[in-house]
């Protein structure tokens, strides 16, 4: 079959193996869209080697289980060993011997057929479309801020970045009722957002030392010294970027202010299904191009444009 592959930070489409893992579903890809992590990793954040791609949605083909044949399925990146320390304490997604999809050690979904254990499944529901469900990953992403976070209807909450995964985080913390604001760039991520009610702010305007929770989501310096200015004293700042490079902090500015730091990554899917289905968050206004798996390596160069949204990829 054909898939998106990188190596040394160039990518190319070759034919790979069907992949085969003892346990495991072997999953027909659908669609898979384009994710500021694997730009990131086409840039260097991380040595990987393989094939690329970790948001998708796909067709069950080969189950052990007969009941999942044929099924519409979304499903978790990280593939834990259940035997760990982490996995026993029920932190799967920090699982010592973990692999991630089209990230370490599991190839990923820029392609025709994966592999995940049945325990990383969840099914679509019917009302969802594929072009809704391959947003599945970066909507539980967002979720996840809510899950480490208690946001308050009473809270001033300022989300930095209105990119791909920018656009479903303020789309997910405007459901919590708060005072949110949002540093968009691109007059494309400033339409998205009205159109959803939600106030965009330009950069100069705002205030500092003014706001309860930042949220981190463009991934440079530059965003993140935005976001320690806007933050008042004992406010949370959460990162939701992974960072390519070295970042300078003031850290004794964190201690006196007494800051709260949350990483935050990966999050729950049946939360993000549910919402996908209610309709409570709608992707669709986000796609921004949709390319056959042959052209996957014009699609990512589609995607690493400035303002691009969501660039979807069809086998």
């Amino acid at each position: 079959m054909k898939g998106l592959w990188l190596e040394d930070r160039s990518l190319s489409l070759r034919d790979v193996d069907l992949p085969r893992r003892q346990g495991e579903a072997l999953l027909r890809i659908r669609l898979s869209g384009v994710c500021g992590t694997d730009l990131e990793l086409v840039r260097g954040y991380y040595p990987y080697t393989g094939v690329l791609g970790h948001e998708f949605v796909a067709e069950v083909v080969e189950a052990d289980d007969p009941v999942w044949a044929g099924r519409r399925v979304v499903g978790d990146i990280n593939a834990a060993c259940g035997e760990c320390e982490a996995c026993l304490a029920g932190r799967r997604s920090h699982c010592e011997n973990r692999t991630v999809l089209g990230i370490s050690d599991r190839e990923g979904v820029h392609t025709e057929y994966a592999s995940l254990p049945f325990a990383n499944l969840h099914l679509v529901p019917d009302s969802v479309s594929d072009e809704a469900a391959v947003f599945t990953e970066p909507i539980a992403a967002a979720v996840e801020i809510l899950t480490q976070v208690h946001v308050r209807p009473t809270d001033r909450v300022l989300l930095i970045g209105a990119g791909r995964l920018g656009q479903l985080v303020a789309q997910v913390l405007a459901l919590t009722g708060a005072h949110l604001h949002v540093v968009a760039k691109h007059p494309n991520q400033v339409a998205a957002l009205e159109m959803r009610g939600i106030t965009c702010v330009p950069e100069p305007n705002v205030e500092p030392h003014g706001w309860d929770v930042v949220v981190e989501a463009t991934g440079s310096p530059s965003g993140l010294d935005l976001a320690r200015a806007a933050l008042r004293p004992r406010g949370t700042l959460v990162l939701k970027s992974t960072y390519h490079g070295e970042v300078t902090l003031d850290l004794s500015s964190f201690v006196v202010d007494e800051i709260t730091v949350v990483g935050s990554r990966c999050g729950p899917f049946e939360p993000a299904l549910r919402l996908l289905a209610s309709g409570q968050v709608d992707p669709m206004g986000l796609i921004a191009a949709r390319f056959p798996l042959r052209d996957a390596v014009a699609a990512m160069e589609a995607a690493a444009q400035p303002g691009v949204m969501k660039v979807l990829i069809e086998p």
